[in-house]
């Protein structure tokens, strides 16, 4: 129960007044009572996921589980995030605690300084992502890797019921919702975008992946953010033969395969794209659609459609980001617009 009232606690942030979270609290501490039991007889079953498309700038079909069954993910990853932790490797930046897109950018400017001997000779860089990343992860291969570090079965029937889950393409019957659940994982394949639980399985599933490059490969200059990742090396065909291997191993050992447009070799001097930025030798820029994105919300503010408060909120997390590449006069143009009298 101590678990789960933390849990509910980390659930809660930043949504106090949601009406799901208004209406689970009513009667919290009967509600989590009722969790707790379903959890410990092993009756508990997941709603099915509620979807809706985010066009952000890239569409994307994102799952949303029930309040009640995030509290549940926030309880187990609790749980199993620190025993997972300790074996990722240090440039793994996406969801971990003091980790993150700014971490990931100093790691490569640091990286970036060492492969060039400090911006005096020429170097490349591997760019690539996964092809469909969380679509493609197979169930299979994520429980064998997790049956490693976890050995209770009743942890693992959890993990299965919430791999398992799947969207709601209409309202079925309550009674059945368990049962589609369980139809879903014989397919075997795929992970709804959205759930914390989702993000942190992906990163333990691409933990294989890191090892492989970190260990096998023995590339020094390696980071990965999620299913985007760069290595730098001095040597393009070097980069051409672990591109290789990394592909072999990805469809081999994780079902998975590279990006066949998104992964490239590119010389430093032409800049790479790497978490919201676009990195040369000796400066750094916002990527165009971030760009257009901050516009896109003052002029929003501008016409009214929202408050001047959620406007600055989302402008101050903006230029803090953007304080990371080598654009001053852009934050002066942005900050302009916003205070422009209407025509």
């Amino acid at each position: 129960m101590s678990n789960l009232l933390l849990a509910w606690r980390r659930a809660r942030k930043g949504k106090t007044k949601k009406p799901y979270v208004i209406e689970f609290e009513k009667d919290v501490i009967g509600n989590l009572f009722k969790i707790h039991e379903e959890l410990k007889n092993q009756t508990y079953c997941p709603k099915p996921l509620k979807t809706f498309i985010l066009r952000d700038p890239k569409t994307r079909k994102i799952s949303k589980s029930a309040f009640r069954d995030r509290i549940v993910h926030h309880a187990l990853v609790l749980v199993i995030e620190p025993i997972f932790d300790k074996s990722f490797i240090y440039d793994s930046c996406a969801n971990r605690v003091g980790k993150g897109t700014l971490f990931a950018i100093k790691r490569f400017d640091e990286f970036k300084r060492k492969v060039t001997a400090n911006r005096t000779k020429e170097a490349f860089c591997l760019k690539a992502d996964i092809r469909h990343y969380f679509n493609e992860i197979n169930h299979e291969v994520l429980l064998k890797i997790i049956k490693r570090k976890i050995k209770d079965e009743k942890v693992i029937w959890l993990i299965k019921k919430i791999v398992a889950n799947i969207s709601q393409p209409a309202s079925p019957p309550p009674h059945k919702s368990c049962q589609l659940s369980l139809l879903q994982f014989i397919t075997k394949i795929g992970m709804p975008l959205g759930n914390l639980t989702s993000q942190f399985f992906a990163n333990v599933y691409l933990n294989e992946l890191d090892y492989f490059v970190k260990h096998k490969l023995k590339a020094k200059y390696y980071i990965r953010y999620v299913d985007d990742f760069v290595i730098l090396h001095k040597s393009k065909k070097q980069l051409l033969i672990w591109k290789a291997q990394i592909d072999e191993f990805l469809r081999k050992k994780l079902k998975i395969k590279l990006h066949p447009d998104k992964s490239m070799i590119v010389s430093l001097i032409q800049g790479v794209d790497f978490v919201g930025f676009r990195i040369f030798y000796n400066y750094k820029l916002l990527r165009k659609r971030n760009i257009r994105k901050i516009f896109a919300i003052v002029e929003e503010y501008r016409q009214g459609e929202i408050s001047k408060n959620d406007m600055l909120e989302i402008f101050q997390g903006w230029q803090a980001y953007s304080r990371w590449a080598n654009c001053f006069k852009l934050r002066k143009k942005v900050v302009r617009r916003i205070y422009e009298p209407l025509q």
